[in-house]
């Protein structure tokens, strides 16, 4: 009988506790908890994503996120840790440029039936496409952002140079006789454009689409060799140019970030520097008083304005246990209205046609409007798909550029190392 008794409270017990914890769905009781690692850095970032979780767990309480704060300098190898130790987060934010190694690798859940249509439709195909491999979906892009020209407006209207519009942007011959004419009429010590170069590899690519760059190309095998054409020693070239021959370049800011350009850049030093599009908030907030700047489109060459992008992702682990869970917060968090709040918060762009349509994000303050009238022509970096990218971008293809632009190698050296360097890499990962 005692026997008995203890058997049956045991019994009570975990009943009991099986309703009070994460359950495996069987529970009418159940309490779901979705770890979602955020990699905004930015206050009005941070502040837009906690808000969003705040107001999800508030109206979900069966269904409750935890906010995860990772680092975009080393999410892919935080990643790669979390995925081999089975605990990666459930959501997960990262850049398509980063996804392909995980996809492939089967470390990221195919979204391609868990996502609403409203969302596939909301979000353009070429925007997809940066985070699609081999059939499937891999994460969701939802912040892009173009390369642009910050120019000090007093130094570019009093030089009498033609001042360029998303309509009618520089070619790259243009852009490259406009920055020596600034630098004569600057004077000694200072230089119409300065390239912030330290990570040299997505600028070259990206900006090389509308000189017809691709640099990667995938064979009817599905195998990706790279070629080094015409069209892939426009960018290059020009920025080699600047730099060596017309000294209309600061080659002191080649191993620099974009934001240690900026203490130069108002100080009359440089005209122009190429940024992400997000760097206006740090203009907003560093710039002296009474110091006017504007945004300019990336010149552009026979494609256009091409520019290719590696858009912020959503993505769900594989190894989740509640994918359904995952992809519904995340069609939350991309609300058109929502989607509006995230690309104002990192001063970048939306994918979503719905946000980017909102009048927010097309004014003329803070160059908003030049922005968004350059999203139609974002297309997927030369390298999205490509396995194996991170390291022949990290072992090859930056010190390699970072050699050519100084000066150190010449053009037949930096496609030689490009090419014969990359393809063994490539091959690696292709096997």
């Amino acid at each position: 009988m005692r026997v008995r008794l203890l058997t049956a409270v045991t019994a009570a017990l975990a009943l009991l506790l099986s309703g009070c914890t994460d359950g495996d769905g069987s529970g009418t009781d159940r309490k779901i908890t979705l770890r979602f690692q955020s990699l905004a850095w930015q206050k009005e970032s941070v502040d837009a994503n906690k808000e969003l979780v705040k107001e999800w767990n508030a109206s979900h309480p069966d269904i409750q996120v935890q906010y995860v704060q990772g680092s975009w300098d080393s999410v892919h190898d935080q990643l790669l840790t979390s995925f081999e130790g089975g605990e990666a987060p459930d959501i997960i934010h990262d850049a398509s440029d980063d996804l392909a190694d995980f996809a492939y690798g089967g470390y990221l859940a195919d979204l391609s039936e868990l996502l609403p249509e409203r969302l596939k439709s909301d979000i353009p195909q070429r925007s997809w496409e940066t985070a699609s491999f081999g059939g499937g979906i891999y994460g969701v892009p939802f912040l892009q952002e173009p390369r642009v020209l910050i120019a000090n407006k007093k130094i570019l209207d009093s030089s009498g140079v033609r001042v360029p519009t998303a309509g009618k942007p520089w070619s790259w011959e243009e852009f490259r006789q406009v920055t020596k004419t600034l630098t004569e009429k600057m004077g000694e010590g200072k230089y119409g454009v300065a390239w912030p170069l330290k990570e040299p590899v997505s600028v070259t690519l990206n900006l090389g689409l509308s000189a017809g760059g691709q640099l990667f190309h995938r064979g009817d095998d599905g195998k990706v060799t790279i070629k080094f054409t015409d069209g892939d020693g426009v960018v290059p070239g020009t920025v080699h140019d600047q730099v060596n021959t017309d000294k209309s370049a600061s080659g002191s800011t080649l191993g620099m970030g974009g934001s240690d350009t900026l203490p130069g850049f108002f100080g009359g030093k440089y005209a122009m520097v190429p940024l992400g599009f997000s760097y206006r908030q740090q203009i907003v907030q560093q710039a002296p008083k009474g110091f006017e700047w504007t945004v300019l489109p990336a010149p552009a060459g026979p494609e256009g304005p091409a520019q290719g992008v590696s858009p912020q992702t959503l993505s769900v682990a594989e190894d989740s246990p509640y994918k359904k869970e995952a992809a519904q917060f995340i069609d939350f968090m991309l609300q058109p209205r929502n989607m509006v709040r995230l690309a104002k918060g990192d001063w970048m762009l939306p994918t979503g046609t719905q946000a980017l349509a909102d009048p927010l994000l097309h004014t003329e303050k803070d160059g908003w409007a030049t922005g968004a009238a350059l999203a139609r022509d974002l297309r997927s970096a030369p390298a999205q798909s490509v396995r194996g990218y991170p390291e022949w971008k990290d072992k090859v293809a930056t010190p390699a550029l970072q050699e050519y632009y100084s000066g150190a190698i010449d053009a037949d050296e930096l496609e030689k190392r490009l090419v014969r360097d990359g393809n063994l890499v490539l091959a690696r990962y292709q096997r």
